[in-house]
């Protein structure tokens, strides 16, 4: 049986259904974020509305009935009338389908460099055009600055120049001072006099260039740098085991240094470790070796050539040859015997300007080749010597090194009296109680004195003396500890005969050790 609707109620739900429609055609706010649907109501349980009569309906479908649920009806106007091109909060724009189509192909399309790199590749000829021109832009390069090469040459002239004295205002040592400590120390170490004859060479002792040949002076020199006499000895017996002697012709009785000059370095190497700095001597022997044997090659051609003109020129020092002197130096380059005794027949300048070129000799090196070997006058500074130098005052002791004292020196100090004091100096260096290296106030030895006492002036905190400034120093408790003590010996015994540079000094191969140091 079906309800009955009344007018009454039909009415009032044509009315609900306006006010519905009401609420869906107010604006909303589009700058506010869309509107989360309310949850909905509870819905309070609704009588059923009694079906219309026949009559009454055809009223009641005049106008259209809306359902009373708001869930649907609040959702879709919401969509509808939205903005889609308005961000929330006044945050502006949203972008266009359009403009994130020209954001996107602008991303995708490459830059017009990119592009340009890519698309326009040059043709093989030009190609090969451009890599000639390269070339020949370097080599233009190459030639106008000669200057830049891969290895920096070596500077010869260690900031000296011959027969001038860096310290022109220091009027020490004058000859009579030279005289004056000749005289004592000849009286306390006994008289020293140059020899007149150069001994044969030793195979057991290397020395320190008291040998007649030039080339065996200066190796054994240099194998004497930074060590002992023992020690350099020992390396220097390792190259007479490892290459023998000449037996027989030019060059008989010396170290066949062309079969040095040919062999594996490591193999030089193992002959002289024993001696200390075995890593750098090596490589400076074969590279000495090899800058004499392309030197004597040299001078052999050109007294070839000379003679071949009838030409009486020839290389440096040909004027003071004889012509046997010559004939020797073109039999022994033919025979690939080197040889340095060319030399002779310079003068002291360039004797020693031609010395210093070779690598690892320096200054003190030169100078005890031109004193021993060449028996010229010079005077050599070894660690005792410049020590003694800045006691004595002979330099200025807060500004001198070893080569700026031997170049001061060798313009001050009397020619006759270079190879006397050079040694008495060493001797004296080695044996003082007081001047001595690893000495100090508060050593047992302090109390027997020093015969030049009254001469010098000794620096250093353990010897109660003042520093490089002037300053008076003091030892703590009047001496200074053992360790500190012989750390010094090394440091001072070490730079004795040494002509290496600092960089090689810091090598890899183990240095002499302290009691090795201190027996030389």
């Amino acid at each position: 049986m079906s309800t009955r609707t009344t007018r009454s109620a039909a009415a009032a739900s044509v009315v609900k259904t306006q006010e519905a429609l009401k609420v869906e055609e107010e604006p909303q706010q589009l700058s506010s974020p869309p509107a989360t649907p309310a949850p909905a109501k509870k819905s309070v349980a609704k009588k059923k509305t009694p079906k219309p009569k026949v009559g009454e309906a055809s009223e009641a479908r005049a106008e259209p009935i809306t359902p009373a649920s708001s869930r649907k009806r609040t959702r879709a106007p919401v969509k509808k009338e939205e903005d889609p091109d308005e961000l929330p909060h006044n945050l502006g724009p949203l972008t266009t389908n359009d403009d994130a189509k020209v954001e996107a192909a602008e991303e995708a399309e490459p830059s017009p460099q990119k592009k340009r790199a890519r698309t326009s590749k040059p043709k093989k000829s030009d190609d090969v055009e451009s890599l000639v021109a390269n070339a020949a832009t370097i080599a233009d390069a190459a030639k106008s600055s000669p200057a830049k090469k891969a290895k920096k040459a070596k500077d010869t002239s260690y900031g000296l120049t011959p027969g001038q004295t860096p310290y022109p205002d220091w009027p020490h040592p004058t000859p009579e001072e030279c005289q004056e400590v000749n005289r004592i120390l000849s009286k306390a170490h006994g008289e020293v006099k140059a020899p007149k004859t150069i001994p044969m060479p030793s195979l057991e002792v290397s020395g320190c260039g008291e040998v007649p040949s030039v080339l065996d002076a200066l190796i054994r020199t240099r194998l004497s740098a930074a060590t002992t006499g023992a020690n350099s000895s020992r390396a220097f017996q390792g190259l007479v085991k490892t290459f023998g002697i000449i037996q027989e012709g030019v060059g008989k009785g010396s170290v066949d240094w062309d079969k040095v000059r040919r062999a594996d370095l490591s193999e030089v190497f193992e002959a002289i470790k024993s001696g200390g700095l075995a890593k750098v001597k090596s490589k400076d022997i074969k590279d000495i070796l090899q800058r004499v044997y392309e030197e004597n090659q040299a001078r052999k051609d050109t007294y070839k050539e000379a003679e071949a003109s009838n030409k009486s020129s020839g290389p440096a020092g040909a004027d003071n040859a004889s012509e046997e002197d010559k004939k020797a130096e073109v039999e022994r380059a033919e025979s690939n015997v080197l040889s340095l005794d060319h030399l002779h027949l310079l003068s002291n300048d360039e004797a020693f300007a031609q010395l210093v070129k070779y690598p690892g000799i320096g200054p003190k090196t030169a100078s005890c080749v031109l004193l021993f070997c060449l028996q010229r006058p010079s005077f050599a500074v070894d660690t005792h010597v410049f020590r003694l130098c800045k006691y004595l005052r002979w330099v200025p002791p807060d500004k001198a090194t070893r080569n700026s004292t031997y170049a001061h020196c060798e313009v001050r100090v009397p020619d006759d009296l270079k190879y006397p004091l050079h040694q008495l100096l060493i001797r004296h260096g080695k044996s003082c109680p007081r001047c001595r290296a690893a000495t100090g106030e508060g050593g047992g030895s302090w109390k027997d004195g020093c015969p030049i006492d009254h001469l010098v002036t000794r620096t250093g905190a353990r010897k109660g003396g003042v520093d490089g400034a002037g300053k008076k120093g003091k030892a703590k408790n009047g001496k200074a500890k053992k360790e500190k003590g012989k750390k010094r010996v090394v440091s001072e015994e070490s730079s004795e005969l040494s002509d290496v540079a600092s960089e090689d000094l810091t090598s890899e191969e183990e240095a002499p050790s302290d009691l090795e140091m201190e027996d030389d």
